[in-house]
């Protein structure tokens, strides 16, 4: 090595799910910017990859959530996290980053301690909602924590696990590529008529749950309004062939090799257009959007579009989690909020009929659908200042040249 030349680092970093392969992804652009000497595998989705990820597994193999759910799963992901532990091992990174995706990820981080191999954990688990326990075991498994939310940092700071606050990347990536108006109408979206996005998830598991009823709000809601236009962005750990069950492709298509016309298997035909790779594009262009709790939520607050946040897990799972659960919401936009500024509906409540009437007040009341807007902002300014990915991507670097 020539004097003044950087070391090449080797860095193993592990998504689990679409909203961790987006941050991953831009973890690794801003990473590679500071040192282009730095070469990533691990596992990750199509944005990972497209950053420059070598990725080992990709994040459609790991798409699970629910404690019961978990365990029906479990050979295949032991079997999953014993290639990702072997690949430590073997290869042995100068650093492991885990994005999110707890159970899996903290396993990872033990045994990456276990070998000597430096830990940074990006994007917290949310144990200061439930299983605060778990804070001791975190503590011994990471290196660093690089929260999102201010609020977390005194969390981890009492319980004494070194932590930074790197600020939301979201505030940075959350951006449409066009206009609105170029948007809509690249979609083929008549600006006389109102629009709803429908966001089932990102797992399969959260599309045969959540699929059924986000269809029951929709057919509800076009009785209502007629020419309503229903959107669907797909997740990037999903595929076409994901949304089957459900949905069955029509024979006339478009020319855009990104947006396919589908419509609904049961019931009254629906038509719906899904899109691919323009997410915040197809989130703009909305009047209102019912979305699966989880990032997504955030994501649309970034748009300012209304939304109502519907989930349901396994009853065993609910069960379970709801005695557990010491935080009035679920919704990220609610719990940052610290109140409840867009509505709602969990498990049991997750019906179509109580969807469609909270959504439809989006689309009859304006000054309604303004007022949300309004606590919507608020919430962006909570998530911080642009640069996260910036942010991170600097600790992970101080992190390399600190071995």
């Amino acid at each position: 090595m020539l004097p003044g030349e950087r070391p090449s680092r080797k860095v193993m970093i592990a998504a689990g799910e679409a909203s961790g392969d987006l941050h991953g992804a831009n973890l690794v652009t801003a990473l590679s910017r500071l040192n282009p000497d730095v070469t990533f595998f691990g596992i990750g989705g199509r944005n990972m990859r497209a950053a420059g990820v070598d990725t080992q597994i990709d994040i459609s193999e790991l798409a699970v959530m629910g404690l019961v759910e978990v365990l029906l799963h479990y050979h295949r992901l032991h079997r999953l996290l014993r290639q990702m532990q072997d690949l430590l091992r073997s290869k042995r990174p100068d650093l492991l980053i885990t994005v999110d995706y707890p159970g899996f990820n903290l396993r990872l981080a033990k045994t990456a301690k276990q070998l000597g191999i430096k830990v940074l954990h990006y994007i917290s688990p949310q144990v200061w909602a439930w299983r605060e326990h778990r804070v001791k075991s975190i503590a011994q498994r990471v290196d660093m924590m690089a929260v999102l939310l201010p609020f977390e940092v005194p969390f981890y700071e009492k319980h004494g696990v070194p932590v930074r606050f790197v600020g939301h990347p979201l505030v940075d990536s959350a951006r449409p590529t066009m206009q609105r108006s170029e948007a809509r109408h690249l979609f083929g979206l008549d600006p006389d008529c109102k629009t709803v996005g429908l966001l089932p998830g990102s797992r399969r598991g959260e599309i045969k749950r959540l699929m059924p009823v986000l269809l029951g709000s929709a057919a509800r809601l076009k009785q209502q309004f007629p020419d309503l236009q229903l959107l669907l962005p797909l997740a990037s750990s999903l595929n076409l062939r994901d949304l089957a069950p459900w949905l069955e492709p029509l024979p006339a298509q478009t020319d855009s090799p990104h947006l396919h016309l589908f419509t609904t298997r049961q019931g009254k035909p629906l038509q719906i257009k899904v899109i691919e790779q323009h997410g915040y594009d197809v989130m703009q262009s909305c009047d209102a959007i019912v979305t699966a709790s989880g990032t997504a939520t955030l994501e649309v607050a970034m748009m300012n579009v209304p939304m109502v946040i519907v989930y349901k897990v396994s009853p065993l799972t609910y069960a379970i989690a709801r005695h557990m659960i010491n935080i009035p919401n679920v919704g990220l936009v609610n719990i940052i909020a610290e109140k409840q500024v867009v509505p709602e509906f969990i498990q049991h409540q997750a019906r179509a009929d109580k969807i469609a009437a909270a959504t439809a007040r989006f689309l009859e009341e304006p000054g309604h659908a303004h007022a949300v807007r309004k606590k919507l902002a608020a919430v962006r300014e909570k998530l911080g200042k642009p640069g996260g990915s910036k942010n991170i991507a600097q600790l992970a670097q101080e992190m390399l040249e600190s071995r």
